[in-house]
């Protein structure tokens, strides 16, 4: 019965083990304290950046509810994701709904994507009281997964506007980019918003109006907005490049590792380094140099070197 339902009661409840966070800065396995040493440095990283930047990072000292949103509860294994969108979060959110479904699922790919999606499914801190939301923050272990700025940035625009079923993104973003950024655009390309071009979304995102106007949309939002890391320490950094080895390490940290591992399949439509390199060969420096500034934090904080393609002045 453990083997074939192993999130019953009896194991999910983690009472009386050690807990993520215990394991990971005090780890009992020796396979565990090398990896502990990686992540370590990813999160002086981090610091240090914040520290760097403090006057840009700490605008904002306290975080709202509001803020919370991203951050995915796990009561059970007393921990929490800052999911990012483009960065494995549909897998991410499957294998949360395996650990906190007390039984109810086994298989994360057995999860349809859309319903990974369903907010209903997954608690996250904000619906949690002031004193609730500081005792998560301090007692369970905290982690997310981040991906090269630029390449999650082109991932984005590859599914939610080259992808013709995506009509909800082309409504309410494309038609807006197509009238602000093209000059003599059809009716059609106005009204349907289906054609954006890369170079139009670029010039979109360096828009000041943009800014001003709302928050960017979840999918292409820096990464220091959606999980503020220079309010919020995350024990565990898991990296696109090395999502495997990050994220099974994660589990082990739980304690769930002989029974679940993270999904993983070769998707032919990942966009890839050679593919993001494309894209950026018709943006002028001018863009690129602007576009680099709005996602600076992202680079630095999390080590990824200035893209090579990238004709900065």
């Amino acid at each position: 019965v453990m083997r074939r339902n192993p999130f019953g009661m009896d194991i999910c409840c983690r009472k009386g083990s050690r807990s993520p966070l215990q394991e990971l800065y005090n780890p009992t396995q020796v396979s565990l304290s090398n990896t502990a040493i990686l992540h370590q440095i990813r999160r002086d990283q981090v610091t240090d950046t914040c520290r760097a930047n403090s006057v840009s990072s700490r605008k904002r000292r306290v975080l709202t509810p509001n803020d919370l949103k991203h951050l995915i509860v796990d009561e059970d294994h007393e921990m929490i994701y800052c999911y990012v969108p483009k960065v494995a979060c549909t897998n991410w959110k499957r294998v949360m709904m395996v650990l906190t479904g007390r039984g109810k699922y086994s298989d994360p790919m057995e999860i349809p994507a859309n319903e990974a999606h369903v907010s209903s499914n997954l608690k996250t801190l904000n619906q949690y009281s002031i004193p609730e939301i500081n005792h998560r923050l301090k007692n369970y272990m905290k982690f997310l997964f981040v991906r090269e700025p630029f390449e999650r940035l082109v991932s984005a625009y590859r599914n939610k506007f080259t992808q013709k079923y995506n009509t909800s993104f082309h409504k309410r973003y494309g038609t807006k980019i197509v009238r602000r950024q093209r000059k003599n655009a059809t009716q059609e390309a106005l009204r349907k918003g289906d054609d954006v071009k890369f170079e139009e979304f670029v010039a979109y995102l360096i828009d000041p109006h943009t800014q001003r106007e709302e928050p960017f949309n979840e999918h292409w939002q820096t990464v220091y907005s959606l999980c503020h890391p220079c309010h919020i320490h995350y024990d565990l950094i898991g990296k696109y490049e090395t999502l495997e080895e990050d994220s099974n390490y994660i589990l082990q940290l739980a304690g769930v590792r002989n029974y679940l591992k993270f999904p993983t399949y070769a998707k032919s439509t990942r966009t890839t380094d050679e593919m993001t390199t494309e894209f950026f060969q018709n943006i002028s420096s001018e863009h690129q140099m602007q576009l680099y500034e709005v996602y600076k934090l992202d680079f630095l904080m999390f080590n990824y070197s200035v893209p090579s393609y990238l004709k900065l002045e």
